[in-house]
């Protein structure tokens, strides 16, 4: 199997998402207490379930982002976007169901949907060369 850069503007910008979705899983599953400052979250005392949850998340990330990136084919980039689309409309229910609307639920949300955009705007063609 080659490894090659895609060559289609609305290509490359669905691998830049499936990209830094690895990056970030990268750095979640490795570094998840500074994930759980930077997102707001805490371990309580002994337990220290929390930092395997986020672990596990930051794994999925990175399995999700590296698929996307090194099968990139329509229909894993169909995937892709519609998983990251899900967790937007997810953010948007905690939002409004669980008073979580604050400024750092706000811009997850951004990122979500861009990430959930770029892959599904280029499967359904909406990027032309």
């Amino acid at each position: 199997m080659e490894f090659e850069f895609p060559t289609e503007f609305g290509e490359q910008l669905a691998f830049g998402a499936a990209a830094f979705t690895a990056l970030a899983g990268f750095v979640i599953m490795f570094a998840p207490g500074l994930a759980m400052r930077v997102f707001g979250l805490a371990s309580r005392g002994e337990r220290r379930e929390g930092f395997s949850e986020v672990r596990s998340m930051g794994g999925f990330y990175l399995g999700l982002g590296l698929g996307a990136f090194v099968l990139a084919q329509p229909l894993i980039y169909t995937a892709f976007g519609a998983a990251f689309a899900m967790a937007a409309f997810a953010r948007i229910v905690s939002i409004l169901s669980d008073k979580g609307s604050t400024y750092l639920n706000y811009l997850l949300l951004v990122v979500q949907a861009i990430i959930a955009a770029l892959p599904l705007l280029y499967v359904f063609g909406f990027f032309q060369t």
